[in-house]
């Protein structure tokens, strides 16, 4: 067993005065369930009910009120009824499967107080909408789960020195050549939970197949299953087949996947698997200060679940035993990818946000990867796979920018640098390797408080 961000959420929420019923998000088989049974220990009663069971959702359907419902739920695990001082956690998976037990959520805050409520469920907000319901409105909140993230990875691996290391700001130098070594890994292998599993056992990237094509094929019947007709269901099932292929790349709506959809249908299908968290339309900014307001009318960038997905799924798997570097793979994509893989898995209690930045005219276009809200400015972030690269569209941004900070990720040690553009806007320049990205709020503060 190994150790997940989330766990700390959730024992913040379990002593909050302020607790509501929490709505556990998240991609199919990013470890929600296995997350809470592991935080279930916690307790000293724990009532698990998997509503794809139909003896488990029987029992919400029957129309009790809350009380009545809990006395149910009790017999059903022929347990006692709570004590005040004794805190029971009640988890409700695949929630979406009942419409009454989304509804009860509001009765378990307003008349059970004292118990403790998580829920959880796949391609949730598609199902709901499907079935017309919603969750009540200030009677629930909500947090947000994804693959594994690279310090949790290292846990994982029984790495617990380099997991140690990867948290300390700075990083010493003789812990870079192995920390690249074991994010390339990473990288790699990717961050679903029962991937890691089975490659921490066997060390054999080849025993990993038959992992990715399961988890591969219950994305689709997930897709098929909450589908709106049968045409939908083969539009869902394109763009998802399509979409690791796509990953780290602006896309078109119309046409996507070399297909004939139509923009509104396609758009249709890749905003379901948003919701359901299998992918992430990135969306351009073209202002420089807060607030971020992504230009929806702009194409969009395409972020895939996890990186070792994509690898599998696009068939890039053997490039990462021919190719020195990440930059040789996939055309550097994949690093901006698993890049911005982690910046999203530094996320969970609020929904995650992925920007970048661009500018866009007839004389000439500029690009920034990534920008991120930190101490009421926009940090632009610029991922090369490699050592160096140009800055052409850094320098363009840090000219309009009313702070000097940037960051770079590569694959060198940390370093530091005052940088000047071409029209002399003076600016301080943080490299930083790859592995650190889901570290970048610690280095922020680092960097913009350093003298």
């Amino acid at each position: 067993m190994y150790q997940r961000f989330i766990l700390n959420y959730l024992e913040s929420w379990k002593n909050s005065a302020h607790r509501k019923p929490l709505v556990l998000r998240g991609a199919r088989q990013v470890g929600k369930t296995t997350a809470v049974q592991q935080f279930s220990r916690s307790y000293s009663q724990f009532l698990g009910f998997n509503l794809e069971i139909p003896s488990h959702r029987s029992i919400f359907g029957q129309g009790l009120e809350a009380n009545q419902l809990m006395q149910a739920l009790c017999f059903f695990h022929q347990v006692a009824l709570p004590k005040m001082d004794e805190p029971t956690l009640l988890f409700i998976d695949e929630i979406q499967e009942s419409p009454e037990a989304v509804a009860m959520l509001r009765y378990f805050f307003e008349q059970l107080p004292s118990l403790h409520v998580i829920a959880a469920g796949s391609m949730l907000e598609n199902a709901l909408d499907s079935k017309h319901i919603s969750f009540p409105v200030g009677r629930v909140e909500f947090a947000y789960m994804h693959p594994l993230s690279f310090h949790e990875f290292l846990g994982a691996m029984g790495e617990k020195s380099s997991q140690e290391i990867l948290s300390s700001v700075p990083v010493p130098q003789y812990a870079h050549q192995k920390l690249t070594e074991l994010f390339r890994l990473y990288t790699l292998v990717g961050g679903m939970p029962e991937v890691v599993k089975r490659y921490s056992e066997t060390k054999d990237l080849q025993a990993l197949t038959t992992v990715y094509e399961s988890l591969a094929i219950s994305y689709i019947d997930d897709a098929r299953k909450y589908a709106k007709n049968q045409t939908s269901a083969r539009i869902l099932e394109h763009a998802l087949t399509l979409a690791p292929k796509e990953a780290g790349s602006r896309i078109v709506f119309s046409g996507f996947g070399n297909s004939n959809y139509k923009s509104r249908e396609m758009g249709e299908a890749l905003r379901a698997l948003e919701k359901s968290m299998l992918i992430k339309l990135v969306y351009p900014c073209t202002t420089e200060s807060l607030p971020l307001l992504p230009n929806l009318s702009k194409h969009p960038k395409l972020q895939y679940l996890d990186t070792g997905l994509v690898n599998y799924q696009a068939g890039l798997r053997g490039q990462f035993v021919e190719q020195k570097d990440l930059q040789s793979i996939f055309n550097g994509r994949i690093a901006e990818h698993i890049v911005g893989q982690q910046l999203l898995a530094s996320q969970n209690t609020t929904l995650p946000a992925l920007n970048f930045w661009c500018r866009e005219s007839s004389q000439s276009n500029a690009e920034i990867d990534f920008i991120v809200p930190f101490q009421n400015k926009i940090i632009p972030i610029e991922v090369k796979a490699g050592p160096t690269g140009t800055l052409r569209s850094l320098f363009e941004f840090m000219d309009r920018a009313n702070h000097p900070f940037a960051v770079r990720f590569n694959d060198a040690h940390y370093s530091r640098h005052e940088m000047i553009t071409v029209k002399g806007t003076k600016f301080k320049l943080l490299n930083l390797p790859h592995y650190l990205a889901g570290q970048l709020d610690n280095w922020l503060d680092w960097h913009l408080s350093e003298k």
